[in-house]
């Protein structure tokens, strides 16, 4: 099995080399990348591995970065200092989640579980998958993670005010800050931007209808047809600003209203 390793601190890439082949001595490490742009150069250039294991905080960006400018081929496990991706990772090939320090054990569990699912999905006589139907397999039958947020706790003056989701009707970004609005019309900031917000929030409860606003289905009050193919919306609670949602966006937001 072919391996590569993406991770910008020289001793944690190395470490990190050494316990992969002290879990399989048949794993060969091919490459250590440290960079997002060194990674997507080398990820045109060569041909696909058999698995990344790709730290998410590189030195000159998130490693996230790479699957928006190239085409990544292989499925990967992400190791980071940080729990707040998860979602994010899941989102694209990831088989599974490392925190730092990394316990080999875990490690193990992350390559095995790798194994098994070329021999569960397996075409050939061989019984192995190939690279592109297994990226396909992780996309299609993965279970979303369980922790979507359910509450936030807001700032409210001088108290901090604890709010569930049921009670917020939508998200939305005003002059670079990112705020709540309630069903009983309170708003509040966030100390989340909307990129992030979409993360953590269950994608059936809530939808990002455009750069501004992330919404419930209970906030749209009507929906019209207008010009050029987009959708206007009225929210509940009003909203200050119209909100519209693109041609490209139309057809998922009626599905998904159609949930």
């Amino acid at each position: 099995m072919k391996v590569v390793i993406i991770e910008d601190e020289a001793l944690a890439a190395r470490q990190l080399k050494a316990m992969v082949q002290e879990c399989d001595e048949n794993i060969e490490v091919i490459t250590m990348l440290d960079s997002v742009e060194s990674s997507i150069q080398w990820l045109r250039d060569n041909e696909r591995p058999d698995l990344l294991l790709m730290d998410i905080e590189l030195c000159d960006g998130q490693s996230f970065e790479i699957f928006s400018q190239v085409e990544v081929k292989s499925p990967v496990i992400f190791t980071t200092a940080y729990n707040e991706y998860a979602i994010q990772a899941f989102k694209v090939n990831s088989i599974d989640y490392l925190l730092k320090p990394i316990d080999e054990e875990a490690l193990k569990r992350s390559l095995y579980k790798f194994q098994e699912l070329k021999k569960l999905y397996g075409t050939t006589a061989e019984n192995h998958l190939d690279v592109n139907e297994l990226v396909h397999l992780i996309k299609q039958t993965k279970v979303s993670p369980s922790d979507y947020r359910e509450r936030f706790l807001l700032k409210q003056g001088s108290r901090l005010v604890p709010v569930s989701v049921d009670d917020i009707a939508y998200f939305y970004s005003q002059e670079r800050l990112s705020f709540v609005k309630t069903w009983d019309e309170r708003s509040y900031v966030v100390d989340y931007t909307l990129d992030e917000l979409e993360c953590i929030l269950n994608p059936k409860q809530f939808f990002r209808a455009n750069r501004q606003i992330i919404l419930c289905p209970k906030s749209v009050d009507k929906i019209h047809l207008h010009f050029n193919s987009r959708l206007k919306l009225d929210l509940r609670p009003c909203t200050e600003e119209e909100v519209f949602i693109s041609r490209d966006k139309a057809g998922e937001f009626r599905n998904w209203m159609g949930e």
